[in-house]
């Protein structure tokens, strides 16, 4: 369901490849009236800043873009974190928990920037369930999610549609649990055109499990899938939109992907129900996300002059 409502301010922290994929998405979309945009160094904010200006002049986008510091997005209405730190990612599998112990002091950096922010944060940083956890907890922010598991399913419902020969909008199903090697395909609870159908699951998780390499691989770094998940999620969270997300969020005394069903900007959990092999799965995703996050926790060290993060 769509309703109206204006979005006025919206922030970025972040200037590399995702921070400038979310940029050109809000702009093109003219989603709100600012983005303050803020980055490791002045210079990285100032030219994302003036690239996507241009972008807004040549297209008459109503969205304004500033550059600014991390201490500048309190007035915003939701920030978005897209920061990620140096370091060369060496796993095959497990792939976006390489980035734990690299992106942990940066994300603990903006969590004491902006202590509680009473807005609402959605985070991009992989490993993102991690992230969205240990953000929400350094900082006290009560509105914080991270986007990994709507991608997921978006990435889920548009295989499945691929496969049958229908439109993605005709497909109902999830992914959750972990943004990961621990996803959990909700096939059980799938349905097309509010039909039971066979679902080749394997070639489904495949696909989900081999994409974002094959993305990497041949363009360096997943982008435009995010800021368009960073999208469909700010509709929801800032209450322009009513619907379902598949958003990281705390569930059972853990954290992880869980459908989200917002009305008025509201969430309420909503997960689909499960058979006994998908809820072992579940089960074992939070067992996972628990353990690594009480790794990540226990860092005697939580800030890093090389994370890309404003000063």
């Amino acid at each position: 369901m769509s309703r109206t409502r204006a979005v006025d301010t919206v922030g970025i922290v972040g200037a590399g490849a995702v921070g400038q994929a979310v940029a050109t998405t809000l702009c093109t979309a003219g989603f709100g009236r600012r983005l303050l945009i803020a980055s490791r160094t002045p210079e990285q904010a100032d030219a994302l800043a003036a690239d996507i200006d241009d972008m807004r002049q040549a297209t008459a986008s109503p969205v304004h873009p500033r550059a600014v510091r991390v201490a500048d997005l309190a007035s915003c209405q939701a920030v978005v974190i897209a920061v990620r730190a140096s370091f060369t990612n060496t796993r095959s599998t497990d792939v976006r928990m390489g980035g734990a112990v690299a992106n942990a002091p940066a994300i603990g950096q903006l969590a004491a920037a902006l202590h509680g922010y009473t807005g609402t944060v959605l985070v991009v940083t992989n490993p993102v369930d991690l992230m969205s956890r240990l953000f929400a907890e350094l900082s006290g922010c009560e509105r914080v999610f991270g986007i990994g598991s709507n991608l997921d399913s978006a990435r889920y419902r548009a295989a499945l549609a691929r496969h049958l020969h229908v439109p993605a909008t005709a497909v109902a199903g999830h992914v959750i649990g972990e943004h990961g090697d621990a996803a959990v395909v909700c096939a059980s609870a799938t349905t097309v055109n509010d039909q039971r159908v066979p679902l080749p699951l394997q070639q489904l998780r495949d696909e989900l499990a081999t994409r974002a390499g094959r993305i990497s691989a041949g363009i360096g770094r997943t982008r435009s899938g995010p800021a368009g998940a960073v999208l469909s999620a700010l509709r929801k969270t800032l209450a322009v939109d009513d619907g379902i997300e598949e958003l990281s969020a705390p569930y059972g005394g853990g954290w992880l992907g869980i459908p989200l069903r917002f009305t008025h900007g509201r969430p309420v959990a909503c997960l689909p129900s499960l058979d006994a092999a998908e809820r072992r799965q579940f089960t074992a995703a939070d067992t996972k996300l628990r353990t690594a996050y009480q790794a990540v926790r226990s860092l005697s060290e939580l800030e890093s002059p090389d994370s890309e993060r404003a000063s």
